[in-house]
Order: structure tokens, then C-alpha cells, then sequence
């Protein structure tokens, strides 16, 4: 089934080797979109209208939400992911949120990296399981 997926075509010669040497901003970026991919996905099944989907969407992708995520995710998170989501939150970003605290971008960016290294390394399943908890939580 893998051969079969167009995101996993597009880079098909990136090696862990590769994967760890990218930056956490760059992990961020892959991870922002997988996770919007995701949610986006999950939210369909709820038939909503497409103003409401976006609405809904915007629950799960804005800063606080992660940042909320990452807190209740935290004790399920092996070492190396909680690594990963420090380095994350640690990255030096030249971007000023326009909708969020600090504190929360910056625990929202090391989700999102986290997400990117997981994607990245072909841990889809942990994703999904990641995903079925975050699909149970209540992240206002």
C-alpha cells in the first residue's frame, strides 16, 4: 500500500540520517501540514458544512490547542519524542505569532515537529495512535 502514496513518493531517498540532521523549524513545517492533513481527514466524517469545517479545523491547528495537546500527550511520549518536542519548542523562530501567547507557539512548534519527525520516519502508526487520543480530548 505504501508505493501507492503520493506524499510518500515525493521523497522516497531521504534517510533517518537526513531526517536528523533537519532543524526542528523544518520538522515544524512538515509537521504543520501533516497534522492539518490529518484533522481536516478526521473532521469529514463529521458531515459538517465547509464554514463549519474550517471553524473545526481551526480548534485543533491554532497554538493553544497544540500547546494543549502537548501537555496531555506528555506522559505517553517516549524519551526520544519529548526530545524532539523540546527541541521544538526551543528553536529559535523569527516569527511573531499574531494569534497566540509565546509560550504556546512555542509549545505548538514542538508538536508540530514532533508530528514532522514522526511522518518523516515512517511512524505512521504512532502518529494514528498519537491522533486517536487527540481525537478523544477535550483541548479548549
Amino acid at each position: 500500500m505504501e508505493k501507492d502514496n503520493l506524499f510518500r513518493k515525493t521523497n522516497k531517498d531521504i534517510t533517518a540520517e537526513d531526517i536528523d540532521m533537519l532543524s526542528p523549524l523544518q520538522l515544524a513545517y512538515i509537521g504543520d501540514a501533516v497534522y492539518e492533513l490529518l484533522v481536516r481527514t478526521y473532521l469529514l466524517q463529521k458531515k459538517l458544512p465547509v464554514n463549519k469545517l474550517h471553524k473545526a479545523t481551526i480548534e485543533y491547528v491554532k497554538a493553544k490547542a497544540q500547546a494543549n495537546i502537548v501537555h496531555m500527550l506528555e506522559d505517553t511520549l517516549t524519551e526520544e519524542e519529548q526530545t524532539i518536542v523540546k527541541k521544538g519548542r526551543n528553536a529559535k523562530s523569527h516569527t511573531i505569532p499574531k494569534n497566540a501567547n509565546m509560550i504556546d507557539y512555542k509549545y505548538a512548534t514542538g508538536f508540530e515537529a514532533l508530528i514532522g519527525y514522526l511522518y518523516l520516519k515512517r511512524r505512521d502508526e504512532r502518529i494514528s495512535e498519537m491522533f486517536e487520543m487527540i481525537s478523544n480530548m477535550d483541548i479548549d
